[in-house]
């Protein structure tokens, strides 16, 4: 296989370069197999690298980007004012076939609009969708989509994002994956019409193992590798979820903090047990969602992950090339959706 080659929008994200290029540079040392080039202001990356004689540098371009997408800006100002922003520049590396890969932490709403416009979508697909990866109690992750790119869905787009959700499920490791719809309730009364009309859909393809409704907190449980929704309701579910987490740490570490007493019971009997959950659910090993559906590989990193996090989301890219997720998703996209009679919208 060739060296596989991943765009990185180093300005993107709370942090900017300070993250972003360490995280690459250490990434790098990992994983000499690969091929970095670094998008942004040429003159803020060069001292952030280490000297010239460094064996790294081989496998290291820098492009030149003049323009930043700020996490502020509206999705049209990304679009139309600024040509030579990192992320725009990161895009079209990936559309020019001189990366296989783009991964950025900026604006995600950017992003997103970017990337549909300059790789445009899988013949099929109607809208990308985002997906990452959550803990269960089963011990093994959930994918969920749409986390945010669609606030409104048709019946037939949740359909397509249950398709790219189950192939990529399969290609990243789930031997037949489980792929349900997330509802308000199990019972096929419940729920919107989109919802209602995707589920017959859903049956009526016996191509993918679709077990039905589930309720949030089927999603932590396990009960399904893939579980659908909208963006709208997805979004608010993760970071639900995020908030739910920081609470409970708050609490323990409120509690703990009592007395000394209370401290020191913290520490003989809980802080082994805190340290084992927050590796668990450390955002480290969850960063890094994939926009299915366009014609290049494209990750987003949290706009605040640290280089740890970051180098998770480089990982992603990584490993979606490797298993050259965009070409088999396209194939077996295309083998799915002539089943069912769905013209694009």
């Amino acid at each position: 296989m060739t060296t596989p080659v991943i765009a990185v929008d180093v300005m993107g994200g709370d942090f900017g370069p300070s993250c972003t290029v360490p995280a690459c540079l250490s990434y790098l040392e990992q994983n000499p197999s690969l091929k970095l080039i670094l998008v942004g202001q040429s003159a803020v990356i060069t001292p952030l690298l280490p000297p010239s004689s460094h064996s790294i540098h081989s496998k290291l371009e820098i492009v030149d980007a003049t323009e930043i997408v700020t996490m502020d800006d509206p999705v049209t100002v990304a679009l139309r004012s600024k040509p030579n922003s990192s992320m725009r520049v990161s895009l079209e590396l990936v559309r020019d076939g001189k990366a296989n890969a783009c991964v950025s932490a900026g604006n995600t709403g950017a992003l997103m609009a970017l990337a549909r416009f300059t790789l445009k979508t899988i013949p099929g697909i109607d809208r990308p969708a985002m997906m990452c990866c959550l803990p269960t109690q089963a011990n093994k992750g959930c994918y969920l989509l749409d986390l945010g790119a669609n606030v409104d869905c048709s019946a037939e787009q949740l359909f397509q994002f249950a398709v790219m959700g189950s192939v990529a499920a399969e290609v990243l490791g789930v031997e037949k994956p489980k792929v349900a719809l997330l509802n308000i309730g199990i019972e096929n009364i419940k729920g919107n019409q989109q919802v209602k009309q995707a589920t017959q859909l859903l049956e009526s393809q016996n191509k993918l193992n679709y077990i039905g409704f589930v309720e949030g907190d089927s999603v932590y449980r396990g009960d399904a590798d893939v579980v659908v929704c909208d963006g709208f309701v997805g979004n608010v579910l993760l970071k639900s979820s995020e908030g739910v987490l920081k609470l409970l740490a708050n609490r323990l570490d409120n509690r703990f903090k009592t007395s000394w007493l209370g401290r020191l019971k913290g520490l003989i009997m809980f802080l082994p047990m805190l340290r084992g959950l927050r590796k668990d659910f450390s955002p480290e090993r969850y960063n890094g969602a994939s926009f299915l559906g366009l014609q290049g590989v494209v990750i987003k990193s949290h706009g605040a992950a640290d280089s740890a996090a970051f180098q998770t989301a480089l990982h992603h890219a990584y490993m979606e090339v490797n298993e050259d997720l965009q070409a088999r998703l396209s194939q077996q996209i295309s083998l799915l959706l002539k089943d069912v009679l769905l013209q694009p919208h």
